[in-house]
């Protein structure tokens, strides 16, 4: 298969990238950077293991637990994680320019899913060997970020589909669409003074990828897109504009707004304190969230509130349902790095790290979302757990975001658009197809 059969499996992004990544894919088959890991056969290479990764912002931190246990067993390979901020866009750059500078002293980069297409196509992860994975456990959507034909790239470390999180105090129902969302907040806002909170909704709309994501599952929830199915940017339809005005009407809603406004300035663990201080009816967030609003959920009950102080915000009760839309995609896939020199110990511990017990470790004591199916049908986990199978449901039916090569660009310059559609009552501005198209292609704003 070739590597455009990768993108076409994505709803939305067929034929951006195909010439780019199908020329790539034959150029480089000569290269080490396309051979197979494992294909010189031995056995693991003996030295340390160097993992670059974001914040692990898990409850008890269980990243680092499965590195301590991975240390015990494999004194010939012990693993240091090199942590970078929580920020996504802060990864991106640490994490290329590590790449760029051709060091052979990563041997994993723990990516975000949105950056698979960049490495593999600047040749700065290489493939796994294929003959001894068996990929069947994995859910269908986590391990389609990592594939591109019969090339694997790397193996899905945690998946990521957003909530929708409510307070029970206030609201009866779950909302399953964005009216029946801003009807619920209302009736909320009219309760007397004292007793109703500042705002209907809270997500993460400053600016960085968070933003990208809350303002591309605004769009979904409206019927629009922002690249549609022949791969044309469609950010200028009724439908896409539909969901910018919601979010713009909702941040001017006056002395009750719809939107909290602060939540212009909001990543996840601001918007995560404001709900948790019972300052907005509803909150849009990732699962990890889950464990910081309750951290009896959380195995070791270790979980910290979103300010990170010992007394906590004030305790809520809430529950979580799906979006009013399809959620987008996240998570982190893991890849050996192009220049490591330990690329068949850098596969065994990915497969260490994947496998269905630190799965299961993961999401019982972390809270991140697994990757594998048999964590959500597992009888403890579902006894424990109730939202297990709401995520689970999020997951599948979740949506990526545009697959590119040069996705970061695009991003930035979404953003930018957003930023002023939002300032300026949701109305684009006219020249915001034309931007896209050249961020596409790489091209700053």
């Amino acid at each position: 298969m070739k590597a455009a059969d990768w993108l076409g499996r994505h709803r939305g992004i067929a034929g951006l990238t195909t010439g780019l990544l199908a020329g790539i894919a034959v150029t480089a088959l000569s290269t080490v950077y396309l051979q197979p890991i494992l294909a010189d056969s031995g056995g693991p290479e003996p030295g340390a293991l160097v993992i670059m990764s974001g914040h692990d912002d898990s409850a008890g931190q269980q990243r680092h637990v499965l590195i301590d246990q991975w240390n015990q067993l494999h004194k010939t390979n012990p693993v240091q994680i090199i942590e970078l901020s929580a920020v996504a866009d802060a990864q991106r750059s640490a994490m290329l320019s590590s790449a760029q500078a051709g060091g052979r002293q990563v041997d994993i980069y723990n990516l975000d899913v949105t950056l698979v297409a960049e490495f593999a196509s600047g040749r700065y992860i290489r493939r796994l060997d294929t003959d001894r994975l068996d990929l069947s456990g994995f859910l269908d959507n986590p391990i389609r970020t990592c594939r591109d034909g019969d090339a694997v790239w790397c193996l899905p470390f945690n998946s990521d589909a957003g909530l929708l999180f409510y307070r029970t105090d206030l609201v009866s129902r779950p909302p399953t669409s964005w009216s029946q969302l801003a009807e619920s907040a209302a009736a909320a806002l009219d309760r007397p003074a004292g007793q109703r909170p500042k705002a209907g909704y809270t997500g993460q709309l400053a600016d960085y990828e968070g933003l990208t994501v809350n303002a591309i599952e605004a769009i979904w929830a409206a019927g629009g897109e922002v690249v549609d199915d022949q791969g044309r940017i469609a950010i200028d339809s009724e439908a896409a504009r539909t969901g910018l005005a919601r979010l713009a009407r909702g941040l001017k809603g006056g002395s009750q707004p719809l939107v909290l406004p602060e939540s212009t300035g909001f990543h996840e663990a601001e918007s995560t304190h404001a709900f948790a201080d019972k300052q907005v009816v509803f909150m849009r967030n990732w699962p990890v969230a889950y464990r910081t609003l309750d951290p009896s959920a959380s195995a070791d009950g270790s979980a910290r509130c979103a300010t990170g102080s010992d007394t906590g915000p004030k305790k809520v009760p809430f529950a979580v349902t799906l979006l009013p839309g399809p959620s987008v995609l996240g998570g982190q896939n893991l890849a050996v790095a192009a220049r490591s020199r330990h690329p068949r110990a850098a596969q065994q511990l990915i497969e260490f790290l994947t496998s269905e017990r630190s799965q299961q470790i993961l999401f019982e004591r972390g809270g991140f979302a697994a990757t594998r199916e048999i964590v959500y049908r597992d009888s403890a986990v579902t006894e424990r757990y109730g939202y297990a199978q709401t995520l689970l449901a999020a997951i599948q039916e979740a949506r990526p975001r545009p697959v590119l090569p040069r996705y970061a660009q695009f991003s930035k310059t979404f953003r930018a658009i957003v930023r002023e559609a939002l300032a300026n009552g949701g109305d684009l501005p006219p020249d915001a197809v034309t931007r896209l198209e050249r961020a596409r292609q790489g091209y700053l704003d």
